[in-house]
């Protein structure tokens, strides 16, 4: 990865946050495919920008999916990092996606809540009927905001942060997302990818206390350009 891919990709950035627009196949965090993730390569971009002779910290904050696009939050300060953290786990950081479906969900907007049951095993969530000890409750608000002849675009405000969220609760009432073969969707993306991206994110700065938006440009194809 060049420090230009980076550069173009960095949407804010001052003394103690870092906010970038992730691509598709990109991980946030190390894992076991031992791919490099984004934050290493942020570390990298900085350390020859900024020609720093030492280690540069950045902090993961939180994740997105690996095939999902869009902005992820990294912190330059491990008191911006504490801060986050605690701003995530209370759900103070306000998250928006797009999301695009091949079927039109009923209603065309709605409130989902779900109780999901995650599967390590095969890096899966599943929607259970009762709570269990082991489930969690999911939430999310959702509405049809554009379609095509094909797909239909969704905006999906998150209110809890389960894994797989999205796509399983979008799954289970028959709108997988395109692409998402694990969880219904019939084809994969060319670029291996599903077209979940996370558009936007709000919160109030860590440190400095000011409102933060913050909007991540959609990926470059053909249909979510159309859109």
């Amino acid at each position: 990865m060049t420090d230009n891919n980076i550069k173009n990709r960095i949407l804010y950035e001052d003394n103690h946050i870092i906010v970038v627009n992730k691509r598709v196949g990109e991980i946030t965090q190390g894992d076991k495919t031992g791919d490099e993730p984004l934050g290493e390569m942020l570390k990298q971009y900085i350390k020859t920008r900024d020609d720093k002779p030492g280690n540069v910290f950045i902090g993961v904050v939180h994740r997105i999916d690996r095939p999902v696009s869009g902005v992820v939050i990294f912190a330059k300060t491990s008191k911006a990092l504490a801060r986050l953290n605690n701003m995530f786990r209370d759900g103070n950081i306000h998250k928006i996606y797009y999301a695009i479906v091949k079927n039109k969900p009923q209603p065309e907007e709605a409130t989902l809540i779900h109780n999901l049951l995650r599967n390590e095993k095969v890096n899966k969530s599943y929607v259970t009927k009762e709570a269990t000890n082991n489930s969690k409750q999911a939430k999310l608000h959702y509405k049809l905001i554009s379609s095509s002849d094909k797909y239909f675009l969704l905006e999906i405000e998150l209110m809890t942060g389960r894994h797989h969220q999205i796509r399983c609760q979008l799954s289970a009432i028959g709108c997988p997302i395109k692409g998402d073969l694990k969880y219904g969707a019939p084809r994969s993306n060319e670029d291996g990818g599903i077209s979940l991206h996370a558009r936007k994110i709000e919160f109030i700065h860590p440190v400095s206390n000011t409102n933060i938006e913050i909007i991540a440009p959609f990926p470059e194809n053909d249909l979510w350009k159309f859109f």
